[in-house]
């Protein structure tokens, strides 16, 4: 007797909290129509009871919201291991993107935007790996890096410090640091940087590796204002000093 089995592949689920319904359902719509799964919610509390109830792969976070604002929601979600955040607001300002990227978030579109140019950034974030950890356990054969007794594994995205705890990095800081131990004792400028980090088109920019850049120094380095592993070479870029074992 032959059995009949089947597989069920989970759709991308989204979680966008914005407060304006309009655009939120506007959003909801256009991933529905690209085969996702979508929910809007309008504030920090009602995500705090969509994350209760199902699994999300991706938030989309407005910034001006009210009670708790974006950069708050964002603060609060880094402090464990967590889903890519991709932040949108109003604000065009490079200002309000360097305080998004210094709180975590993984990508910045303003509004107004066109929804074909969110789901590119949808896409980018998760080809980067920014699944959540542990989803699904698969088995990998990617490498690990060992560096200054630090260890980077990309199988399961985690950083293990000399000390054997988890560092938590968001997807771009640790999408930065791979870009590093593949590419030790080299400088490299930032262009060549964004170059490597497969960035959607105007994503990231200059000031955003800076940012990543400091952020990673103030996780690995023992003191980050004069850095040793991630070095700054005057007007040319920065420089991972580090010999780099791939296992």
């Amino acid at each position: 007797m032959r059995t009949l089995v089947t597989i069920l592949i989970r759709k991308t689920a989204a979680l966008i909290v914005e407060d304006d319904r309009d655009i939120g359902d506007l959003i909801v719509r256009f991933l529905k129509r690209q085969d996702m799964d979508a929910d809007v919610v309008a504030n920090g509390a009602a995500m705090d009871r969509a994350f209760a109830s199902r699994d999300y792969d991706v938030l989309i976070l407005d910034l001006n919201l009210p009670g708790e604002d974006g950069l708050a929601i964002c603060r609060r979600l880094r402090v464990e291991p967590a889903i890519p955040i991709i932040m949108v607001t109003a604000r065009g300002d490079d200002v309000d993107k360097i305080i998004g990227l210094e709180m975590g978030a993984d990508d910045y579109l303003s509004k107004p935007f066109n929804p074909r140019e969110l789901l590119a950034r949808i896409r980018a974030v998760l080809r980067r790996g920014g699944e959540k950890a542990g989803r699904g356990n698969r088995l990998s054969r990617e490498p690990r890096y060992e560096f200054a007794g630090w260890r980077m594994d990309l199988s399961t995205r985690e950083l293990i410090s000399p000390s054997q705890t988890k560092t938590t990095l968001t997807g771009a800081e640790f999408d930065l640091l791979h870009v590093l131990c593949e590419h030790p004792n080299r400088i490299l400028t930032r262009d060549r940087l964004l170059n490597l980090l497969h960035g959607p088109i105007d994503g990231p920019n200059e000031r955003s590796i800076d940012t990543l850049i400091s952020r990673l120094r103030q996780k690995l380095e023992l003191d980050p204002r004069n850095p040793l592993m991630i070095q700054t070479v005057h007007s040319e870029g920065y420089l991972f000093t580090p010999t780099v074992v791939v296992r």
